[in-house]
């Protein structure tokens, strides 16, 4: 419906403007499925130990950014607009204990689910790689990502491989392997 293309709109529109307060954040996406205010897909240049939280309690202080319900918070390689990427990254990245933080605020009047109209709870998710200095003392492991060339020659025969139907990919960068320990 053009409740779609309005609010992707609004988050193309105001993401300058956002940057002007936060500036570390990269890049915003407030997906179609999250009603836009309740999901916002965060992408940040990670500069010191728990960068994501600052981040999203900055954006909780921006105007209407107070109503949503979720922040994902990523790395800035993360393109923030391929859902696909984003939930990989996340349920890969997070260690709910460590990474999942929970505090009340304003909520939509419209939103069912809070207990009471106009205050509820909202979820901050940290989905960056950790540092040793944020209590991660096990190595991090490096992204494998398939080169040009693998991608175009496993999209060239993918129908004969009986995989299931082709979908072409947007780039190279989409086709993400695994989240590969160092040797």
């Amino acid at each position: 419906m053009e409740d779609s293309y309005l609010g992707n709109a609004v988050s193309t529109i105001f993401l300058p403007l956002v940057k002007t307060q936060i500036l570390e954040l990269v890049d915003m996406h407030l997906p179609v499925e999250g009603c836009f205010h309740n999901l916002a897909i965060i992408s940040i240049k990670k500069c010191y130990p728990n960068h994501a939280y600052k981040v999203m309690h900055a954006l909780r202080g921006l105007g209407q950014l107070m109503f949503s319900k979720v922040i994902i918070v990523v790395d800035e390689d993360v393109d923030v607009h391929n859902i696909h990427e984003v939930i990989w990254r996340a349920t890969n990245n997070i260690d709910p204990a460590r990474d999942v933080q929970i505090v009340k605020g304003p909520v939509d009047s419209l939103n069912h689910a809070a207990p009471q109209v106009g205050l509820g709870s909202k979820m901050g998710i940290d989905a960056t790689r950790k540092w040793p200095s944020e209590g991660h003392t096990r190595e991090w492991p490096d992204v494998v990502k398939m080169d040009a060339g693998t991608v175009a020659k496993i999209d060239g025969i993918w129908n004969q491989l009986g995989l299931g139907d082709f979908v072409p990919s947007p780039s190279v960068e989409g086709h993400i392997v695994a989240q590969m320990p160092k040797e």
